[in-house]
């Protein structure tokens, strides 16, 4: 749903029946004013007439007033009390009126609030008012954006889970139609040889393993991407950590023409961070060099630290990734290629899991690429805060 907030007027119009109630509410005060007026004086005259020391009291606040405020014209008691009387009058007529016209703002605003609750959440308040009621309408309007965002949240999370199920569905059926293709004819005896036998499980059983890995990955990545996910950690060197690696991948990385290496510019880098979930983070981007870093030749762990942080780079000297391709490489189940072939088909979560490791250790990872290298850089604090575990 689009946000559109609509600009704010200057004041409330009020409606002809609304300006009626105003004049209508001004009459009547004034009138019930008058007749106030004319019971006070009446009483008022009463007790002073009968009371030699209220009049010499008043005629000593009179005196006073009129000498500093008033000409000498003015000396005269009936006049003072008028002047003072529609003083008054005037202040609570206005008072009167600002107070029902404050009612009507606020009957306009509730009349917004219902038209916003009936579902048009692109509309706004568009009243721009001061005091109490204009910080109300801020905080409505603030609320509603807020209601929005939420809405648009949801509905985002809602796509991408009913993605997730495409792709997972999609990734899952094709090995999985093999198997039971290929156990059906072992099931119903249509092999000739025992040769033949063998290729059909052993086609199988290679299936099942495409969908324990896809199952497994999605296992971690559903684990990984959740910021409550426990971390255990633990004070390590991850300089030895990446020697471990570099030795475990050494065997493959022969076998794909591949040098794998370890170039620290430090001897050692003390870090504490979950040492299981770095070796998965290092071993995903270590497979993606050598699934699809076609034609190269190298690939090399560069580590140093910076600031408090461990900088680590994974890189590769195979094929470039094309630029419009780096931006989505974090995104699950992407993949440069357009094909899911066989020969680098994967889960196409190993770059997503990678991401979450890093974020659930406070760091940061990025992608470049030119003629050269096919860089992975990792910045992940060498202490982590104290509330992370």
């Amino acid at each position: 749903m689009e946000n559109n907030n609509v600009a704010k007027s200057s004041r409330i119009t009020l409606t002809s029946k609304e300006k009626s109630e105003l004049i209508i509410e001004g009459f009547i005060t004034i009138i019930i004013l008058l007749l106030l007026n004319i019971a006070i004086a009446s009483v008022s005259k009463l007790l002073i007439d009968d009371s030699l020391t209220i009049q010499n009291l008043i005629f000593g606040i009179k005196e006073v007033l009129v000498k500093t405020f008033f000409s000498n014209s003015f000396y005269s008691l009936k006049k003072f009390v008028f002047f003072i009387m529609l003083v008054i009058d005037v202040l609570i007529v206005y008072w009167r009126l600002i107070r029902r016209y404050r009612q009507m703002q606020l009957r306009h605003i509730i009349t917004e609030l219902h038209f916003i609750a009936d579902g048009n959440y692109n509309h706004r308040i568009p009243f721009e008012l001061s005091g109490d009621l204009g910080k109300v309408i801020d905080s409505v309007n603030g609320l509603v954006d807020s209601t929005v965002e939420a809405i648009e949240e949801e509905r985002r999370i809602e796509k991408s889970k009913d993605e997730l199920i495409t792709n997972i569905s999609h990734d899952i059926r094709t090995p999985l139609t093999s198997v039971i293709g290929f156990l059906g004819l072992i099931e119903q005896n249509k092999f000739s040889s025992e040769e033949e036998l063998f290729r059909y499980s052993h086609t199988a059983y290679t299936k099942a393993q495409q969908m324990k890995v896809l199952v497994d990955d999605l296992f971690e990545y559903t684990k990984v991407r959740q910021s409550s996910a426990p971390v255990s950690l633990s004070i390590f060197d991850l300089n030895q950590l990446l020697n471990q690696l570099t030795a475990d991948f050494e065997i493959e990385a022969t076998n794909h023409g591949y040098s794998i290496a370890v170039d620290s510019k430090e001897k050692s880098i003390i870090i504490e961070a979950d040492p299981e979930k770095l070796v998965r983070l290092f071993n995903n981007l270590i497979s993606n060099a050598l699934k699809y870093g076609v034609g190269g030749s190298k690939i090399i762990l560069e580590s140093y630290t910076n600031e408090g942080n461990a900088i680590i780079t994974v890189k590769n000297n195979g094929q470039p990734i094309p630029k419009e391709a780096l931006a989505q490489l974090f995104e699950r189940f992407y993949r440069v290629e357009e094909s899911r072939s066989k020969a680098t088909g994967g889960s196409g979560l190993g770059l997503a899991i990678a991401e979450s490791i890093v974020l659930l250790h406070n760091g940061a990872i990025r992608a470049s690429s030119n003629d050269e290298w096919t860089s992975f850089t990792i910045t992940i604090p060498l202490k982590q805060s104290s509330g992370h575990v």
